[in-house]
């Protein structure tokens, strides 16, 4: 999954940072809302972690521009304010959830967890289909019941092909998924990463198709 975290407090941005790229995915910071507007306007992400108190402004009006906006990414408020009415009002604002300050980091990720189910209208994350078995929040796979180990990339790969399948990906499109905005990506690399996912789907039921000049999809054989 790829994230968006909006946060002025560097020492925390680090740390949330880290602990998130543990879990393989992938995070871009912005420090201000005016960087979170800009990195919104240009890249695609699956949640935001919104901090409200930020050094140009309250981070509920972005959150209130946003939904305006009709974007429907999933938004969790960090906040150290505690009163009811403060989280109420981020809620009505648009917000999925909210964590407040100081919190601790097993349940930010699972409140993320948890937001994405709900976005994704399932009540578990386990994909089982085509002799796989792929469960993106434990990292791991099997193919016709045999383990298969996926890198982290591999893993965020396949987990972007199965949430749409039958879905073209450009190089580009799947760059901006995998990789945040300070990683040195190429068009190279997703071509070795598309190779290595290949491999370890051969003896399943699902293929990725290159379709050239537009890029990539996952299919079932027929």
């Amino acid at each position: 999954m790829k994230f968006l975290l909006v946060e002025d407090n560097q020492e925390l941005a680090n740390a949330v940072s880290s602990r998130m790229r543990l879990d393989g995915h992938v995070i871009d910071h912005a420090a201000n809302l005016g960087d979170a507007t800009a990195y919104v306007e240009t890249g695609d992400y699956d949640l935001i972690l919104l901090d409200i108190m930020l050094p140009d402004g309250d981070g509920r009006s972005f959150l209130k521009t946003h939904r305006a906006s009709d974007l429907d990414t999933p938004v969790i408020v960090l906040t150290a304010r505690s009163q009811v009415s403060d989280r109420i009002g981020s809620l009505d604002l648009g917000a999925d959830d909210y964590v407040t300050k100081p919190f601790d980091h097993a349940e930010l990720e699972a409140r993320c967890r948890a937001v994405l189910r709900r976005k994704a209208g399932k009540a578990q994350t386990v994909f089982e289909s085509g002799g796989i078995v792929f469960d993106p929040v434990a990292g791991s796979m099997s193919v016709r019941g045999s383990n298969v180990t996926l890198r982290n990339r591999e893993l965020r790969l396949l987990e972007v092909l199965i949430n749409a399948p039958g879905q073209v990906f450009s190089k580009q499109k799947l760059a901006d998924r995998l990789f945040s905005y300070d990683d040195d990506a190429s068009e190279n690399a997703i071509e070795v990463y598309i190779g290595r996912l290949r491999k370890h789907l051969e003896q399943s039921d699902l293929r990725i198709v290159t379709l050239r000049g537009l890029g990539y999809r996952l299919e079932y054989d027929t």
